[in-house]
């Protein structure tokens, strides 16, 4: 079975005491705690539409690391039913939040530390790259 490809923002901030903080949105679907995320743009390089991601579905603006921090899988639904996805993630360091961005009537989103955004995430790939953000620049 061939495996679809996304690509995510895992957007982060750092707060006056030093502790690392990651922003999640509600999958419009389900509502659950998931990352920004999206189908890659073929006129941009995947860093670049990682940062799109998070501006429409987070409403956030920032700089985004060129290198992917790792990548997660997960199965998305579809009429036909569940499709395998790799979803390749690009750290995303925030430097403002708008008021209000494309996707702000579909979903919440909320500022977690690093453990309560593992916890809160279903994918436990993803849970991984969280808790590793512990200690990257």
């Amino acid at each position: 079975m061939e495996v679809t490809r996304q690509i995510a923002a895992l957007p982060v901030r750092q707060r006056d005491d030093g502790v690392l903080l990651v922003l999640l949105v509600t999958s419009r679907e389900t509502g659950r705690w998931v990352i920004p995320k999206g189908w890659p743009w073929p006129d941009r390089e995947e860093w670049m539409s990682a940062a799109e991601e998070a501006r429409e579905e987070a409403g956030v603006l920032g700089r985004t690391h060129p290198t992917s921090i790792g990548i997660f899988t997960y199965e998305k639904l579809r009429p036909t039913g569940a499709v395998p996805v790799q979803v390749t993630v690009y750290r995303f360091e925030v430097t403002e939040e708008l008021a209000t961005w494309p996707e702000c009537s579909e979903r919440q989103r909320c500022w977690f530390t690093l453990s309560e955004a593992a916890a809160a995430v279903m994918e436990p790939e993803l849970r991984v790259l969280i808790t590793r953000m512990v200690g990257l620049p």
